[in-house]
């Protein structure tokens, strides 16, 4: 990004951040702008990479995924071939949600969502210590969680 975010920028960022649905006449009203200084100041945070898209949070229980997990990886190497591989081909099964490349002890922290205990058992056989790289596995269910609708500050 070429130029530091002002007061404005940021407004928009954390409306944007909390609804990415709102309306551009909305935004550009809590904003103080014109819809279309608005409008120019969104599509300027996008081509400066700042914006990265907009998506839809799902309520995966609704879609049969009635058990989440984080699952820890580690790798026995760490070559680049071997972490990309790994992580592309993770990011592809059906049953992931996101994929996270991590420092410390564990190489890898797997979001998962599957229908039932015996879809779990055989997602982690089938997808992940099966795999010839993969040194040790921990599985972690999860109970609940919560998606911050604050704007980080830094």
């Amino acid at each position: 990004m070429s130029r530091p975010l002002d007061s404005t920028d940021l407004t928009l960022l954390a409306e944007l951040f909390v609804d990415a649905r709102i309306t551009n006449k909305d935004l550009a009203q809590i904003a103080g702008l014109s819809p279309s200084s608005c409008l120019e100041r969104v599509k300027r945070l996008q081509a400066d990479g700042v914006i990265l898209g907009s998506g839809v949070q799902l309520n995966v229980n609704a879609l049969g995924g009635h058990i989440q997990a984080m699952i820890s990886v580690r790798l026995s190497s760490h070559s680049r071939d071997i972490i990309g591989a790994f992580q592309q081909d993770m990011l592809t099964q059906k049953e992931v949600l996101g994929v996270f490349h991590m420092g410390g002890e564990d190489d890898f922290l797997v979001h998962i969502t599957v229908s039932d205990t015996a879809h779990l058992r055989d997602f982690i056989f089938n997808a992940i210590t099966g795999r010839s790289e993969v040194n040790h596995v921990e599985t972690s269910l999860v109970y609940d969680y919560q998606i911050s609708k604050r704007l980080p500050s830094f």
